[in-house]
């Protein structure tokens, strides 16, 4: 089965008069372009554990997520693409919306599961799949090995070297991914996650575990706007200003929180002048659909 998607995620640059004022380059990876729905580091993530349930002949693909999850979504869409049956362990109580009617739609069954049960996701997939010898776990938002072997490639795309590079993280898969890459090519590039979690710092330990040898790198944990999932009318309000102005849709979770970020450090005069900074979108647009009524439209 030849698991693979064309790759099609350009490098655009991102003016604005404050990076202007500031002296700094600022770059947009637009890794939402990927696929409509299996897009940014979703497939990224997705790529080579698809690839390795396939070399262990598995057909059924399990795995687990909130009822907005963009993974879950891109795992039924690759599922249905690729040929696999899908199954989602959804968080919480059952309810309807637009995530999950798409994931519906691809043909993912979906088992909804009480917080305290989710925590165990080997536990849960055990219980409902022991005795199916097609079942494949892929953990929550595709955390693995795998998933950060893929995202490495990203640097191999890059058309030149950067000072920083900015990402948000979730798990911490991208984040290790694209040390990874850095580190193989010897690039001097500066990585900087932006945790869409309150308390990020607890993913430095789980990067460090992904990650292929030691290296340096900076989190910065002050802009989770309250947690993950949670906005403030700031966050909102940088949002519609940036689409508006760019034509490029971000979504409050993970991007957003990114991108603030990126123009809070400018503004305090982080970068020195000359800074040439690239700015990694994720994908996850989708995620827009589950938060339209704090836009106030």
């Amino acid at each position: 089965m030849d698991i693979s998607l064309d790759i099609y995620s350009p490098v655009q640059p991102l003016h604005n008069q404050l990076f202007a004022d500031k002296g700094l380059q600022v770059y947009i990876k637009r890794d939402d372009l990927i696929h409509p729905i299996i897009s940014g580091n979703k497939w990224r993530k997705l790529k080579y554990t698809l690839q390795e349930a396939n070399r262990q002949c598995k057909s059924h693909l399990v795995t687990f997520g909130g009822a907005y999850s963009n993974h879950l979504m891109a795992t039924a869409t690759a599922a249905a693409k690729f040929g696999f049956k899908a199954t989602g362990f959804v968080r919480g109580e059952e309810v309807s919306n637009d995530t999950l009617f798409m994931c519906r739609l691809h043909g993912m069954e979906l088992i909804f599961t009480d917080r305290d049960s989710y925590r165990g996701k080997q536990a849960l997939f055990g219980k409902h799949f022991m005795d199916d010898l097609d079942a494949f776990f892929i953990d929550e938002g595709g955390a693995s090995t795998e998933g950060a072997q893929g995202v490495a490639e990203l640097i191999d795309e890059l058309p030149e070297t950067y000072h920083h590079i900015f990402c948000a993280c979730g798990t911490g898969t991208t984040a290790a991914g694209i040390i990874n890459g850095l580190t193989t090519h010897r690039l001097p590039t500066i990585f900087n996650g932006v945790p869409a979690l309150k308390g990020g710092d607890f993913l430095k330990e789980d990067i460090d575990r992904m990650l292929t040898s030691f290296a340096d790198y900076l989190m910065h944990t002050d802009y989770h706007f309250g947690g993950y999932g949670k906005t403030t009318p700031e966050l909102i309000e940088f949002i519609k200003k940036f689409i508006a102005e760019t034509g490029i849709l971000i979504d409050p979770v993970y991007t957003g929180k990114m991108l603030y970020a990126l123009y809070d450090l400018a503004s305090k005069d982080y970068f020195s002048p000359g800074s040439k900074i690239l700015t990694i979108h994720t994908g996850g647009v989708w995620g827009l659909l589950g938060m339209k009524e704090k836009f106030g439209f």
